[in-house]
């Protein structure tokens, strides 16, 4: 009760964001940098997204938003199943282009280009294989994602299904992190996500790399 003796009505949530990892793809499975290559799920990535898809359709959720790369689009259809709900495919929530480091399993790429490989480790602005630079693809992410949150009704939930490294830099941007930090939020295991809330300071995190038992985080970054 207010101190004028209304009876106060059920706190707003606001709206959520729940951005969500693709299924397993085999180059994953070989720790093989995908970047924005254009890889299939495996049988076992089918079967992650079905999971999950049971998982987050209890969520509610009004809206779904995906990465036009097949493994992200695919995902993204088996919540669309249960839900009814359209996924609109969205060229800027693809994965970070690494040029010539896709295609190469980790080793290769730390056999090849241990320098620059050690200078992203520690956060420093490295266009990883001649391609683009993290903040580049938080610059393109970030406003779709913000795009398609601001048609929301209130209380609403969006669902982003994206790629590890283009999630991790989106919530960093999005919850006002130092991009030199982005990495400390940790990698996201293949079909789990982490959620955004909106708070009266902007978008927070309420939870990440949800979804399962703790696993291996294989080839977060693509």
């Amino acid at each position: 009760m207010s101190a004028t003796g209304e009876v106060a009505g059920p706190a707003r949530r606001g709206r959520r964001i729940i951005l969500w990892r693709h299924g397993q793809t085999s180059w994953n499975v070989e720790r093989r940098f995908q970047g924005s290559t254009d890889v299939e799920l495996t049988g076992a990535g089918v079967a992650q997204a079905r999971r999950a898809a049971r998982l987050l359709a209890g969520l509610g959720p009004d809206a779904i938003v995906a990465s036009d790369l097949k493994r992200a689009a695919n995902t993204a259809a088996e919540l669309a199943v249960l839900t009814g709900l359209e996924v609109v495919l969205e060229e800027g929530l693809r994965e970070t282009y690494a040029g010539v480091w896709q295609g190469l399993t980790h080793d290769e790429i730390i056999a090849r280009y241990g320098e620059e490989y050690a200078a992203w480790k520690r956060g420093e602005p490295v266009r990883r294989g001649g391609g683009e630079l993290e903040t580049e693809v938080a610059d393109r992410a970030a406003p779709v994602v913000l795009r398609h949150a601001e048609k929301l009704p209130e209380d609403g939930t969006l669902v982003v299904v994206s790629h590890g490294g283009t999630i991790r830099t989106t919530i960093g941007r999005l919850i006002g992190l130092e991009p030199r930090s982005w990495e400390s939020l940790g990698g996201l295991t293949n079909c789990c996500w982490s959620v955004l809330g909106e708070g009266v300071r902007g978008w927070r995190l309420l939870e990440h790399n949800a979804g399962t038992l703790p696993e291996p985080v294989l080839g977060d970054d693509d």
